[in-house]
């Protein structure tokens, strides 16, 4: 593993994420309370042996780079080779932003070769999922290949968003195609690239550098480089292997508010499809030094305050003042407060509850003060005419504000008193 390099890309714009992305790289974005969604990628880096590890960010990186160098820099020892840098776009090479994920690698070439890998593994850093590296890469070797493609089947119905292979009895790659509104065959699934790579590091060079003079090249790995390969190379197929230690295998590609919503709510069921709770393959993150979480009042009768969690995480600083928490995920220092109400809602850090507020099916970003009386989900119209996002599946997404009165206007006057 001291000869791998691994290159985490962390630069796309997210755009099917906004409004959590407007001020935030989307690998940057919160998951499961404690967690940002690059948390489960470097968490694997770590569990797989890997020490040398590049993230290359391109948009709204600032968020990103903070919480690396607060939650990660401890893990590893520089003095002995050890490292997780952010790299920000050099433009050495060009002078303009990133063209797709091979341009990305192409263009930080001077800093990948002067590490001198033998190998060179390409990670995603928004997905959502458990993976030994180590594996991956042991294959690669053992087989000789020139590169190698981690993948996964998913439903033949979901070929419009991946690259779609087709492998022989023995995993090689015999054909490629990316993302297909109609995949070949009539199999109900089908054999989808992960977006992980493994390079013989001299090969990878060296195809770099002759798909940058391709000028109808959109330099992009799975629509350019893996496809010009097969053939004529050794490149072979990896079956995704999970570390979760569940009966169903569990990757997740939170691109969309819906998706990454479900995928939240899953967390807090009775047994939910992601461990969080493994020794075995730890996700690690930035904790900040906060207290426990507070649930305060515990007051009898109808009109009685109580403060109370149910069937929901709740992280560090944040209290329950008298209000009722369900099926939800509390974030960092938030509060709320008496006779208030969160249903099936995710709440990042800083978010204020006001009284008697209601939320329910809301994503609520940081920072953001709901004032008393407010009701948040229950009517979509309503919430569409403050300016709120409404998703296609009817979950209300509040961003990051200074106060929700910038949206609610006269109403939060009236509501405020």
């Amino acid at each position: 593993m001291k000869d791998v390099l691994a290159i985490i890309l962390a630069g796309g714009k997210g755009s099917r994420l906004e409004p959590l992305t407007r001020d935030r790289a989307k690998p940057a974005v919160p998951f499961g309370g404690a967690y940002r969604i690059i948390d489960f990628t470097l968490s694997n880096c770590l569990n797989s042996g890997l020490r040398k590890i590049l993230i290359f960010t391109q948009y709204k990186a600032m968020s990103l780079d903070r919480h690396i160098n607060l939650g990660w820099q401890g893990f590893l020892c520089r003095e002995l080779g050890e490292y997780i840098d952010v790299v920000p776009p050099q433009q050495r090479i060009d002078e303009h932003w990133y063209q797709g994920t091979a341009d990305a690698v192409y263009q930080n070439i001077y800093s990948i070769e002067r590490e001198r890998p033998k190998y060179v593994l390409i990670l995603a850093g928004d997905h959502i999922y458990k993976m030994s590296y180590r594996r991956l890469l042991e294959q690669h070797i053992q087989s000789q290949a020139d590169v190698t493609v981690g993948a996964l089947h998913v439903p033949a119905r979901l070929s419009n968003q991946f690259g779609v292979l087709t492998t022989d009895g023995h995993n090689n790659i015999v054909g490629f195609e990316e993302k297909p509104r109609v995949p070949r065959g009539n199999s109900e699934s089908i054999l989808a690239s992960m977006g992980i790579y493994v390079f013989t590091a001299r090969f990878l060079f060296e195809q770099l550098c002759l798909d940058a003079t391709r000028p109808q090249s959109q330099h992009d790995f799975g629509r350019n480089i893996i496809p010009s390969l097969i053939g004529s190379h050794g490149v072979r197929a990896y079956p995704f292997m999970d570390e979760n230690r569940k009966q169903e295998a569990y990757w997740r590609d939170v691109g969309t508010l819906d998706a990454y919503y479900e995928a939240n709510m899953d967390l807090v069921s009775v047994d939910p499809l992601l461990n969080l709770y493994d020794r075995q393959w730890p996700v690690r993150t930035y904790q900040p030094n906060l207290p426990p979480p507070k649930f305060v009042f515990a007051e009898h009768g109808e009109r009685g305050r109580r403060g109370q969690a149910l069937d929901s995480m709740v992280c560090q600083g944040s209290i329950i003042s008298g209000g009722h928490v369900r099926r939800s995920i509390i974030g960092f220092n938030s509060r709320i407060n008496s006779y208030a109400v969160v249903e099936d809602s995710i709440l990042f850090e800083g978010v204020d509850v006001g009284r008697y507020a209601r939320i329910r099916r809301a994503i609520i970003d940081k920072g953001v003060n709901i004032p008393a009386g407010t009701e948040i989900g229950y009517h979509p119209e309503l919430d569409l005419s403050r300016g709120f996002t409404v998703t296609e599946n009817g979950v209300t997404v509040i961003p990051k504000t200074h106060g929700v009165e910038h949206f609610l206007g006269k109403e939060a006057a009236v509501l405020l008193g």
